[in-house]
Formats: structure tokens, C-alpha cells, sequence
């Protein structure tokens, strides 16, 4: 039986890609191995949201041909669609892009009966909605599904709506369907997720709140990817709250705190608005968790902006913070920006930012402690307890099995793991 490992670099829907095209594979013949071990075919999921995206696949790439120079390499995803042919290396033999990735196997068979690598790298402009499924998820608790792809937004600094295409939204009737078969594959939480979960539905006269409600029919919990927050009104978080099953936990995009520099970035929305989205979150969620996404260094971002970021971290009352140094990006109108700021000031600024966001992380922890949530629980841990996260997303052990949703009384913070007793 030939065999085929994999790597995804990137971001959670670059993961569900390449477990889509894994288990296509698998159909087809294949049996996957892990990425470390000897195989015949390996599949390379790539990145190039930020400089070290495009370094680490190009040189992932180089070091699988050096070290398994009779293995066929496939090259896919977000870089190998921006530039594909930089992407023409020793030992490529399979070009995708964000499209066909569900033709994956056959490709693949006419690749390895030709001399050249094929480039089925296809053009985005008119392309649909690619159903992909994928069956199994770590854990087998809580499940990934993109309902979306594509982006229109246009930040300035963002390469993703070249590479991804235009919005476009999976079928509700698909959706809905997928909900319930990953349910009735024992899945208990759902994770909707896209390139721009706020955009679902632009394309087919839905909206985002459709595609919960669709999900909520079948699954016990469903939380979501991440939000834009100039959408976030009080009559979104509303209806949201009606929908049975929401997780209170929302990751709201930021990038930055400084009104300046959000201008630059052509982010849409004010430090104020931002403000608004997380306190209509909260009137009808209360307690829940706001977490978000911060880029440092952005071209021109004085100390002075970088303090108002830090300062508004603290208003907003953030829960965890994914932080990033400003990548330049060829082609973004952000490229073109004056005031590169230096990378040892960007790793500065990084460093203390993360240091603020570790400890709201800690903050919200302890704030944890007394109440009572509903954790979903995934693993057993070495002390004989189990181990799982809250539906704010808070990790707790307690005494219960994997799968339990059980209500637990969260008892004792420990930076960010949390101890409870369950309930009932």
C-alpha cells in the first residue's frame, strides 16, 4: 500500500484543507504515516500570509526532496497559489492551489505517470464553493468545519483576499447536513470556521446567523471562528444569544488599538466601534470570553501607537491575545507604506505585548473560579483526571471521561489551566 505523509503550515482552515485531501487519499489507496517517517508521497500545505510563511514551505519543501529524493512532493495551498512557480522544485511533482484540492487523488495519478510536475494550479475569479469533508478531528470531541472561503475585505497588509479569491459560501442544505453527520459521528462541538466567517453568506442571500442556527439543529455546542466587529451589533449578539448551544467565547479581530493605525491597515472600523462590538457581546453573553488577533510594528507605528494599543488591550478586557510582527507583503498597499519599522523593534514590541496578553489570560482564569461552566472533556491526563475546556474556552481538569459535557465549579485557577468539581 503506498504511503503519504503531511504538513500544514498556516492557519486552522489550512489544517482542514489538508485532513480533506488526507482523507481523499486514504479512499484512493493511500495510508498516511507521520510527516517524520519515510513515505512515498508527501503533501505540503503551504502559507504565505507572512514572509516566514513563504520561508519555512519553500525550505520544508527542499529539505523532504533532500532527505526523500524518490518520495513525489505535492505542493498546495496559499503560496503554491500566489506564485507557482516558484514552487517548481526537485521532487514536486503536484501543483494545487486553494481550488481542485478534492481531485487531489487523481491529479496525483496522472502527475506520477508523467515526466513533468503538473501545475493544476486553477484562476479564482469565477470559482465555487469546493465541498470538502473531513471525517475524524483530534480528540474526537469537538469538530472544524469551513463553511467559507474567499475574501473581499482588502487590508492593506493582507495578501489573503489575492490567493483566496472572492467570498464564497458552502450551500446551507450542505452545511446543515455536514453538521449532522459529524454529530452522528459522536462529535459534540462544532467549530465554524472560513477565510472571513463574517462574510458567509454574501454570495447566496444567507447570513452568518443561518449557518448557526443550521448547525445548533445537530450539534450540543457550536463555537465560532473569528468576527469581524463592526458586524458585531446589538441585534446580531442578540439573535446569536438565541440560537441554543453558542459558545460564549468570540474571537474578535483587533490588529490594533490606535485609531491611526487602523486607517493604515484599511481595518473599517474604530477603536470605539471595537469597543461597542465587545460590550453587545457581553450584554447578552455575560462573562464571556473576547479573544483577538494584534499586529506589532505596522509601517509607521510610532511608540505612541504602540502604548495606545497596550492601553486599549487593558480597556477592552481581552481574554487571550494571538500576537504578530508585521509581515511585509509584495503587491499590499502596505508594502508601499514609508516607515518600515525595524524587526528588533517589532520583536520588542511583540515581546511586551505578549507579556500583557499572558497576563490577562492568567487574569481570566482566576476570574473563573466559582462559577460554574460547561466544559466539554477530551482527554485523560497523567493525574487521573480529565481534561477539557469550558464553553468560555478555559481549560479545566476534573474528574469525568472523555466526551462528557459536565457542569464543574471551577474551584482553583493555576495560571491558565483551571481545577473544578463537577456538579451534577
Amino acid at each position: 500500500m503506498p504511503t503519504v505523509a503531511a504538513k500544514t503550515l498556516g492557519c486552522k482552515v489550512n489544517q482542514y484543507d489538508t485532513e480533506a485531501m488526507l482523507e481523499i487519499l486514504e479512499r484512493a489507496g493511500y495510508k498516511t504515516v507521520p510527516f517524520e517517517s519515510s513515505a512515498d508521497v508527501y503533501l505540503i500545505n503551504t502559507c504565505t500570509v507572512t514572509g516566514t510563511g513563504d520561508q519555512k514551505s519553500l525550505k520544508l519543501i527542499r529539505r523532504v526532496h533532500r532527505e526523500h529524493p524518490d518520495a513525489a512532493i505535492i505542493a498546495a495551498g496559499c503560496l503554491t497559489q500566489r506564485t507557482p512557480r516558484a514552487l517548481c522544485l526537485p521532487g514536486v511533482k503536484l501543483l494545487i492551489g486553494v481550488q481542485r484540492r478534492g481531485e487531489v487523488a487523481g491529479l496525483l495519478e496522472k502527475a506520477l505517470a508523467s515526466d513533468a510536475p503538473i501545475d493544476a494550479v486553477s484562476g479564482l475569479e469565477k470559482a465555487p464553493f469546493e465541498m470538502l469533508s473531513v471525517s475524524r478531528h483530534e480528540g474526537r470531541t469537538r469538530a472544524v468545519m469551513k463553511i467559507q472561503e474567499g475574501c473581499d475585505r482588502y487590508c492593506s497588509y493582507c495578501v489573503i483576499p489575492y490567493v483566496r479569491g472572492p467570498v464564497r459560501s458552502m450551500p446551507l442544505s450542505d452545511l446543515r447536513a455536514e453538521a449532522f453527520r459529524l454529530a452522528e459521528a459522536g462529535y459534540r462541538e462544532i467549530v465554524l470556521t472560513g477565510i472571513h466567517l463574517m462574510s458567509y453568506g454574501l454570495d447566496t442571500g444567507e447570513s452568518l446567523l443561518d449557518a448557526v442556527r443550521a448547525a445548533a439543529c445537530a450539534a450540543k455546542r457550536v463555537r465560532l471562528g473569528s468576527l469581524e466587529p463592526k458586524n458585531i451589533t446589538a441585534e446580531f449578539a442578540r439573535d446569536l444569544s438565541l440560537i441554543p448551544g453558542v459558545c460564549p467565547q468570540f474571537h474578535l479581530s483587533l490588529q490594533s488599538g490606535s485609531e491611526t493605525v487602523l486607517k493604515r491597515m484599511n481595518r473599517r472600523y474604530t477603536p470605539e466601534d471595537y469597543l461597542a462590538a465587545c460590550e453587545n457581546l457581553r450584554r447578552f453573553f455575560p462573562g464571556c470570553a473576547v479573544t483577538t488577533d494584534v499586529i506589532v510594528g505596522f509601517p509607521g507605528e510610532t511608540e505612541e501607537e504602540f502604548i495606545q494599543t497596550l492601553s486599549f488591550v487593558r480597556q477592552a478586557r481581552l481574554a487571550r491575545l494571538h500576537v504578530f510582527p508585521y509581515s511585509r507583503r509584495s503587491g499590499t498597499a502596505a508594502d508601499r507604506l514609508k516607515g518600515q519599522v525595524s524587526e528588533d523593534v517589532k520583536k520588542g514590541r511583540a515581546e511586551r505585548l505578549i507579556r500583557l496578553g499572558e497576563e490577562l489570560e492568567e487574569q481570566y482564569c482566576l476570574d473563573s473560579v466559582g462559577q460554574t461552566r460547561p466544559v466539554l472533556f477530551e482527554a485523560c491526563t497523567e493525574d487521573g483526571l480529565c481534561e477539557g475546556y469550558t464553553d468560555t474556552y478555559v481549560r479545566v481538569r476534573a474528574a469525568a471521561l472523555p466526551g462528557d459535557i459536565r457542569d464543574v465549579l471551577i474551584t482553583e485557577a493555576k495560571q491558565t489551566l483551571c481545577l473544578g468539581q463537577i456538579t451534577k
